[in-house]
């Protein structure tokens, strides 16, 4: 049987992996600057996510939701105590798109509305309501495109509120910084805004960090730049440094109901421990100190390359912008220098978003290959 082709793939084949590092079957390094889509938080088989994980699928790897987890409970404080989220409950589920397709269906329940305001350059995978918010024509099907969304230029509150006012929307939903649009935010003034006409005309706002979440931007979430406070807050791919598991945190003053949601895997043994162990870490380890801290070395080591025409985002959620398309540029840091980057909608950006474990040798080693790379293009 063949797989169903539809990713370009890379000719290298990950066997293991370590902290920042990954090795292909031939035992070459990589150094990992992208983390699988910005998924690996801690570093690569970090010790006591690998020993978590292995005690626990030793006594009971899963069970259905109907019955007692106390490693829910247990994940749900210390998401609290991390996060500094009060007043939110929380629902689990297994990734980014199902997050934010329980919190689009969960604002529709709760103002009994069915329109969704989302943004240009904005994406929210690839499921059924989550796919129509996302801005991208080709991977949206005709069955998808039933959805009654309208995508709005960032940054225009004018535009939002004349929107808003009809009174159909159930829910708007935004990136604070966009991933695969290409790193681009807004003031803190429209997200204000936002969330003051999100309130004014009874629609839900929807903050989604599934990939700017758990501490990504040096804030445990992006939003909390902007002193606003989300009536949904959807999260996934870091939350569990590999491990698939989403979620969403929804405010208390959305009730729950029987049935209203619900979820076979979500909220499963080996995804609280994993998800436990990332926030354990991340705590003990002072990363979102060193997401900071690293995030400045590399914004000082970007001002002295001229060719850089602007770095955006936060934290090691980072892309760096140039004149060109970067996919060749790409390449040639993967198959001469060994590192990992991403790409983006922008064919310009070139995506860095590392393990939050990275140190300032690794910025050094990546600065010297894009140097390189760019004083030998024509």
């Amino acid at each position: 049987m063949s797989l169903f082709n539809v990713y370009p793939l890379f000719d290298i084949t990950p066997v293991r992996a370590k902290d920042i590092y990954v090795y292909d079957q031939n035992n070459v390094e990589y150094l990992d600057l992208y983390g699988g889509h910005a998924v690996i938080s801690i570093g690569h088989s970090h010790p006591k996510y690998v020993k978590a994980i292995s005690d626990q699928v030793e006594k009971l790897g899963f069970y259905s939701n109907s019955i007692q987890n106390p490693l829910q409970v247990d994940l749900a404080n210390k998401l609290v105590t991390l996060s500094s989220c009060k007043n939110y409950q929380l629902f689990l589920c297994n990734s980014g798109a199902e997050a934010n397709e329980n919190a689009l269906k969960l604002a529709s329940f709760h103002n009994g509305k069915k329109k969704v305001i989302a943004f240009k350059n904005g994406f929210h995978g690839r499921t059924s309501a989550a796919v129509a918010a996302t801005d991208n024509p080709k991977i949206i099907a005709p069955i998808n495109a039933q959805q009654e969304v309208e995508i709005l230029r960032l940054g225009d509150l004018d535009t939002l509120e004349k929107a808003l006012a009809k009174n159909d929307v159930c829910a708007v939903i935004i990136e604070c910084i966009q991933g695969v649009g290409g790193l681009d935010e807004s003031t803190t003034k429209f997200y204000q805004g936002l969330e003051n006409l999100c309130r004014k005309y009874s629609a839900c706002f929807i903050a989604d960090e599934v990939q700017s979440g758990f501490g990504r931007t040096g804030d445990f979430f992006a939003f909390q730049k902007h002193n606003i406070t989300p009536d949904i807050i959807s999260m996934a791919k870091g939350m569990g440094n590999g491990f698939p598991v989403g979620g969403i945190l929804i405010h208390s003053n959305i009730k729950p109901s029987y049935g209203l949601l619900g979820t076979t895997f979500g909220g499963n043994h080996l995804a609280c421990v994993a998800s436990s162990i990332v926030l354990g870490v991340i705590k003990e380890e002072n990363l979102m100190q060193n997401v900071k801290d690293i995030s400045a070395y590399f914004m000082d080591k970007a001002k002295g390359i001229s060719k850089i025409k602007q770095v955006k985002g936060r934290g090691l959620m980072l892309g760096l912008e140039f004149d060109f398309p970067v996919a060749e540029l790409r390449k040639k840091l993967i198959f001469n220098h060994y590192i990992f980057t991403g790409s983006a909608k922008n064919p310009n950006v070139l995506r860095i978003l590392p393990p939050f474990t990275i140190q300032k040798k690794h910025i050094d080693v990546f600065f010297e290959a894009l140097e390189k790379e760019l004083k030998m293009r024509k």
